[in-house]
């Protein structure tokens, strides 16, 4: 494709949909020129907020627009998979915000359709581009941390449980509740810092000690108090690697999670030196002259997380490759995903090779 500018339709015009299009005016050859959603009201505002030409109601009309270069899907995780791959039988590009899929079988399919199409296909995981992340990446790649044996991540929100009712908190729309909403975040990370290894086994337990009872209640998300919920509110998990590490993930909406902070939280253990991520702060941490040595990680400067991914979309479009942040990098937490609630539900470790 020659570097024109690039014709992109958004699927869903709600919270998340109108982050992609603040997003993406400020990227250069992207050109948002059509939206969906089935609350029409709400994509005629979006439409006028950013000058979006084409307004439709139904998802499948946008699909079918052959004016339309690339597709942006900003929907519950139900929808992912049906529109994905009608996008991609229809020769489009798709970013798709995640969790790439509501399980691995739709995963799974989204990525064979991806093959067969030879479309660029990335997931939303935009917390590769923060600038801690970059310059973390940068240390692990020149060595600094030697091989990472040991990591654990997670999230643990005090009461932070999203549109209580609605999609969000049922399974069948959304898939699970924090584990599948944030966990896949710290998930995608942890691998994609350690250099992508496969997951070789999981153990993990699931709980809903708040949701059922109303109690743990975010800011996120509209209610919807005839609805019900059906998810998880807490998530641990122990995923052992096929290069011999192991990495823990601990996730919750709402918990009683005493003098532990709510930020988003990465610890990276290698023989020559450890890295700890809690927020926007980064420590690195080794051994000189058989001292302990701390120092504190300069992010890198530059464009905020988001606008670097999809400048990166943009570009792996026009060169015609494919992203890190692509089809089996998505599939390969959606496994993991899978993998720790059937653990849960079984009591048993699930082997994934």
């Amino acid at each position: 494709m020659t570097n024109r500018n690039l014709s992109i339709g958004i699927i869903g015009a709600g919270a998340i949909g109108g982050v992609h299009m603040d997003t993406l005016a400020k990227v250069e050859g992207a050109n948002v020129t059509a939206v969906a959603d089935a609350h029409l009201q709400m994509a005629q505002q979006r439409a006028g907020q950013y000058g979006i030409a084409a307004v439709y109601t139904d998802p499948w009309a946008l699909l079918a627009d052959e004016s339309v270069d690339v597709v942006v899907i900003a929907v519950p995780n139900q929808f992912h998979a049906p529109y994905a791959i009608e996008a991609l039988k229809r020769g489009k590009h798709v970013l798709l915000e995640k969790p790439m899929a509501i399980d691995s079988a739709s995963a799974r399919s989204i990525a064979d359709e991806a093959e067969r199409s030879g479309k660029v296909l990335m997931i939303a995981h935009q917390m590769r581009w923060k600038g801690l992340s970059r310059a973390v990446k940068e240390m692990i790649s020149r060595g600094d941390l030697g091989r990472i044996y040991l990591a654990k991540t997670g999230w643990l929100r005090k009461k932070g449980i999203p549109g209580w009712g609605s999609w969000f908190t049922r399974k069948e729309a959304a898939g699970g509740g924090p584990l599948i909403d944030i966990g896949v975040h710290m998930l995608d990370l942890s691998l994609y810092l350690m250099g992508n290894p496969q997951p070789q086994s999981v153990y993990g337990s699931t709980y809903a000690e708040f949701g059922p009872n109303r109690e743990g209640i975010g800011s996120w998300g509209t209610p919807d108090w005839n609805g019900y919920y059906n998810v998880e509110d807490l998530a641990s998990a122990l995923i052992k690697l096929d290069n011999g590490a192991t990495l823990s993930l601990d996730v919750s909406w709402a918990a009683h999670a005493a003098g532990l902070p709510e930020e988003p939280f990465l610890h990276l253990m290698g023989t020559k030196g450890g890295i700890s991520i809690i927020g926007e702060r980064g420590t690195y941490i080794t051994h000189r002259s058989n001292e302990v040595a701390e120092s504190e990680i300069a992010p890198y400067a530059g464009e905020e997380d988001r606008v670097l991914m999809a400048r990166c979309f943009v570009e792996c479009v026009h060169e015609g490759r494919q992203p890190d942040a692509g089809a089996m990098a998505g599939y390969t937490t959606s496994r993991i995903l899978d993998a720790i609630y059937e653990s849960s539900r079984t009591g048993h470790e699930i082997k994934l090779i």
